[in-house]
């Protein structure tokens, strides 16, 4: 049962370029709460000198997340009412928020959510990938092995990915990304509403190509081609194969007959040349 004395935490969507992009419900919020909690106040600041509001601001980032939770409180507390933004769209996806969300939500205060613009979808509708199921990875980790380690897990993912990257990294990502998953079609979004939007439908070779020669600027999404499940069936199809024919040859040393006639007689049986299951026998 929510709390009754407390006042309101809102969690309000803003433009993610174009401020045209603000809804009424938004501007209404915003104008009549009491304190609005900001990733950047400077950032916020224009926004709401823009549509001539003056509110009361306090940072709150993701350094500083979880000392302000208690500072939050103690407003909501007083009753009064907050709203809650991010930089540019919605709040708490792979932005700050998502613990004081999290601890408020535990003990029963008041939140309502006030939607706005995202990157995220946004982007994957004009991106010609499948949108119908797709996964959101949002940033990946600046360590290189993370990094790596992360991507090899999502290779056999077969809904469209959906990645954020800053401009200086999105290079040394794609790398990793075709070293990952192969050459595939990808599409990548930049300065999404605004002056520069660009959509550019590509895979990871010619991306790579690109970006190097000319370079990208802007703030990105990265969607990339699920995985081909017929690709990946037969790449098990033919993993299994060379399991079988290894374990064909060793059943037939163990019954006694010497390697050179048992890689003879697997090749036989499989239809495949002799030294194709000899290599396959040695890297075993």
């Amino acid at each position: 049962m929510e709390k009754e004395k407390q006042g309101t935490l809102y969690i309000v969507g803003t433009p993610i370029g174009n401020l045209g992009d603000i809804t009424i419900r938004a501007l209404e919020t915003l104008k009549k709460v009491d304190v609005i909690l900001a990733e950047d106040t400077r950032h916020t600041l224009k926004l709401l000198n823009h549509f001539a509001i003056q509110k009361h601001l306090i940072s709150y980032h993701r350094h500083n997340e979880d000392e302000k939770i208690k500072n939050v409180v103690e407003l909501l507390d007083a009753g009064k009412d907050l709203a809650l933004v991010s930089d540019a769209g919605m709040p708490i996806i792979s932005d700050p928020g998502q613990n004081l969300i999290h601890y408020l939500v535990e003990n029963h205060y008041a939140i309502e959510t006030i939607p706005g613009v995202t990157a995220v979808i946004t982007a994957i509708v004009k991106s010609g990938l499948d949108s119908t199921r797709f996964t959101f990875e949002g940033f990946l980790s600046v360590n290189k092995k993370q990094r790596r380690d992360r991507l090899l897990s999502l290779k056999e993912e077969v809904r469209t990915m959906v990645f954020y990257e800053a401009p200086h990294k999105i290079l040394a990502t794609l790398k990793d990304m075709k070293e990952a998953f192969g050459n595939r079609n990808i599409c990548i979004a930049k300065e999404l509403t605004k002056l520069h939007e660009e959509y550019r439908y590509t895979t990871f070779e010619q991306a790579i190509t690109t970006i190097e020669e000319f370079g990208i600027k802007g703030e990105l999404v990265l969607m990339i081609e699920g995985a081909n499940i017929n690709a990946l069936k037969e790449e098990e199809q033919e993993k299994a194969s060379k399991i079988n024919a290894v374990a064909l040859v060793e059943e037939y040393i163990e019954k006694g007959m010497a390697k050179k006639e048992a890689i003879k007689q697997v090749a036989k049986e499989k239809g495949v040349p002799k030294n194709e299951v000899y290599q396959e026998y040695l890297n075993s």
